[in-house]
Formats: C-alpha cells, structure tokens, sequence
C-alpha cells in the first residue's frame, strides 16, 4: 500500500527517510494483520489515514525527544509511530506496554525492521511503574475510558516529573470527561482531531484523586 505522506497525514511534513519507514511498517502491518487480528478488519481499507495519520497526531501536538509510556499498544497504534518520529531526532524513546505475546511480538518485529526508537514489555499494565519508573508522556488507543486511563496513569502523572497524557476519544467523549471528573482533578485540553470530525485527542496534565 503506498501513500503520499502530506496528503495522508494531513499536512504533516514527513522526511523521505521517516515516510520510508512509515511505509515499510504499513507494508508488515498488512501482512501479519493476515493472521493475527490486530486492528478492526473494517478499518484496513483506510488504513494510513484511520491508524497512521490519526497516530501521528500524537507527535505533532508534543514534539521532542521525549520518553514515552504507550499504553496497551496493540497493532503499534499511537506507540509504534511516535518510535518512528523519534528516530528522525535520535534521540526520546517509546516503552510499548502489551501483555498479548502474539501482539508483543509483532511489535518487536516492527521496532527493528523500522528502526524505531522503543522497546515492548510483555506486561500487565499494572506492572508497568515497576518496570518503567519514569516517562514525560503517555499514550494510549482504544483502550479504556477515560476514568479507567487515568486509574492506570496515576503511578507516572502523580510524581514531580509530571508527564501529559494523551487519549485519542470519540464523539462521546464528554460524556468520559464528566465521569472522570467525580474522581479527579486534572488540567484538560481538547485537541480536535485533524482525521475524523467529531473525535478528539484528550491532553490531561496536574492529575490527582479528590478525595472521596
């Protein structure tokens, strides 16, 4: 499947070597989503816009050499396309959280035949603090609600260092929003999403529990 990366992400300027990369995984994607079911079978006839350009959003509204934690990674989806950015600088890194081992191991294959900057642990999410103490950011994709993200954030955004998290939501997403806020106090920024009307990328930032 080929692209042309400034329509397809909408914009974005890609250099020739990330959009190189960024081709290479649709082309692996493609072939191991053959036999492991690792993205909605519908969504595959849109793939570079449903799945990479909506990714890409991620990186584009916090830029830099950043250290990831990708919750849930799946498919590779935010995770795998921050770690392609990322080897453009040479610098930042993306820790893939995915306790399937079909899934982990598709995602291995993809940070080395890309050449990504990232690692995948096999893990339960709430195991990752222990194995992954620090980070500047989180991520994640179709995963939970938005009070159940912010339950597994609480280990990395309740420290000094602070990170953003970043969740990709859709239409009803104010609906998460208002039920989130019963539990926590945090800073939001909506972010509208440059790939689907109605859909939006959650930017949560100053997390902490009210008391109950």
């Amino acid at each position: 499947m080929t692209a042309s990366p400034s329509r397809d992400l909408n914009g974005l300027r890609v250099s020739r070597e990330t959009s190189e990369k960024l081709e290479n995984f649709s082309v692996l994607f493609q072939k191991w989503a053959k036999s492991i079911n690792l993205v909605a079978p519908s969504t595959l006839s849109d793939f570079w816009q449903r799945h990479i350009a909506d990714s890409a959003q991620i990186f584009q509204l916090f830029p830099g050499p950043k250290r990831w934690v990708d919750l849930g990674s799946g498919g590779g989806f935010p995770g795998i396309i921050t770690a392609i950015f990322l080897a453009e600088l040479g610098d930042g890194w993306v820790h893939l959280v995915e306790s399937n081992n079909k899934k982990a191991a598709f995602l291995r294959v993809a940070l080395h035949e890309t050449g990504a900057r990232g690692s995948v642990h096999p893990i339960r999410i709430a195991d990752a603090a222990k194995v992954i103490p620090e980070c500047d950011a989180i991520s994640a994709r179709a995963l939970a609600d938005l009070p159940q993200l912010l339950d597994y954030c609480t280990p990395w955004m309740m420290t000094d260092r602070k990170p953003h998290a970043f969740f990709h939501k859709g239409r009803d997403y104010q609906q998460e929003v208002d039920k989130a806020v019963g539990r926590f106090q945090f800073d939001l920024v909506k972010h509208r999403s440059v790939v689907e009307p109605d859909s939006v990328v959650l930017e949560i930032a100053n997390l902490s529990r009210k008391n109950q």
